[in-house]
């Protein structure tokens, strides 16, 4: 099987809202199908997120999955600093997010639809999802950190929103130059230089 192609950024459809599932549908074998390929299309990626506009379908449908290998590289202290915990594969269908608390992070964001580039976005550090599993059974997600930031990114694609709408705009960089000077640098002496 080919590997999913990912939209990229330019496409209608990224910037249109999506679309509810009728909760009856969810367990059909065609939204089956579409969570088979999105999962598979961002492990491929690789990515920690995937909305299912940015496979073409304009539905409200978001995977999520981060673990172990993919913080591997990370120092405890880089962890910390962004809130990155494992969290298994979830699939959910017609999220709605509410923030929780009133706390915010700034921190680098990329996006599989906008190939190549970085910026920093700032996020609510704590939300709440509610929507329905795989499996059509209700869910609830109280999310931190970077599921929290993961998840918002997510939400956006539903509404037809990308990162690039919230980035800071003067920090925008390629990912070769974000990785070689910015990743390891502490996210206070980023801002510094970039004068935000």
């Amino acid at each position: 099987m080919s590997k999913p192609k990912i939209v990229q950024v330019g496409h209608p459809v990224l910037r249109t809202a999506a679309a509810p599932v009728p909760p009856d549908q969810i367990t059909t074998r065609d939204m089956q199908t579409l969570v088979k390929r999105m999962v598979e299309a961002m492990r491929a990626a690789p990515g920690v997120g995937l909305a299912a506009p940015q496979l073409g379908v304009g539905l409200q449908v978001i995977v999520l999955e981060d673990d172990a290998s993919r913080m591997a590289r990370l120092t405890k202290e880089q962890r910390e600093e962004r809130g990155r915990a494992p969290f298994p594969l979830t699939v959910i269908f017609n999220p709605v997010v509410r923030t929780v608390g009133e706390g915010r992070a700034t921190y680098f964001e990329g996006c599989l639809s906008v190939a190549g580039y970085m910026a920093l976005v700032e996020r609510d550090v704590a939300v709440e999802v509610t929507g329905f599993d795989d499996r059509g059974a209700p869910l609830r997600w109280e999310a931190r950190g970077w599921a929290a930031r993961i998840l918002q990114h997510e939400m956006d694609h539903l509404k037809g929103v990308l990162y690039v709408d919230r980035m800071i705009t003067r920090t925008l960089s390629s990912n070769d130059e974000m990785a070689a000077r910015w990743l390891d640098v502490p996210i206070d002496e980023v801002k510094k230089v970039f004068g935000v």
